[in-house]
């Protein structure tokens, strides 16, 4: 069963969808590899009162890691780098090949590069933390001038705030 709901953020109108009641998806407008809408469900505005309270915490510079469970669908190379996704903490940066080493793949940058790219959850799954090899703002799926916003933001707040490094209770 899924549902969708639509909330409003600095990056634009953000689409959560829900498959059994757990976030399957964070998708911004125009945003490359964004499904179909008519596969999001019906609409309904109730759903996922967690998620949203989290995302209005983290554009609010009050919250760095999210702790809310996740419904995602990949192959088990995409979950993988998504787990390693999430291990990189608020305000930082690493490039395709650290996340390569990271997952145990240090010749698949490129590989590395398009799971990030299908990445469901963006923002929560923090796939804007990547770039390319000379610090470069390579490619992202909301747009470059969105992952510039959301490092800029971080950075911004990042030295005020205390992270705990939770990852998502889980990427399944």
């Amino acid at each position: 069963m899924r549902a969708h709901t639509v909330i409003d953020s600095p990056v634009g109108p953000l689409t959560l969808v829900a498959t059994d009641g757990t976030l399957s998806g964070l998708y911004m407008t125009d945003q490359r590899h964004r499904p179909a809408d008519s596969t999001f469900g019906g609409r309904d505005d109730t759903i996922l009162p967690e998620v949203k309270a989290q995302l209005d915490a983290y554009f609010a510079g009050e919250l760095t890691d999210f702790d809310v469970p996740l419904n995602l669908h990949g192959t088990p190379f995409q979950q993988e780098v998504w787990r390693a996704l999430c291990e990189i903490p608020y305000g930082e940066t690493i490039t395709y090949g650290e996340l390569a080493l990271r997952v145990s793949r240090p010749t698949a940058s490129r590989a590395v590069g398009a799971a990030n790219g299908r990445n469901p959850v963006s923002v929560i799954v923090p796939c804007h933390r990547v770039v390319g090899s000379t610090g470069d703002l390579t490619g992202y799926g909301g747009g470059v001038e969105r992952k510039r916003f959301l490092l800029d933001f971080e950075t911004r707040y990042a030295p005020a705030m205390c992270s705990t490094a939770a990852a998502p209770s889980s990427v399944a």
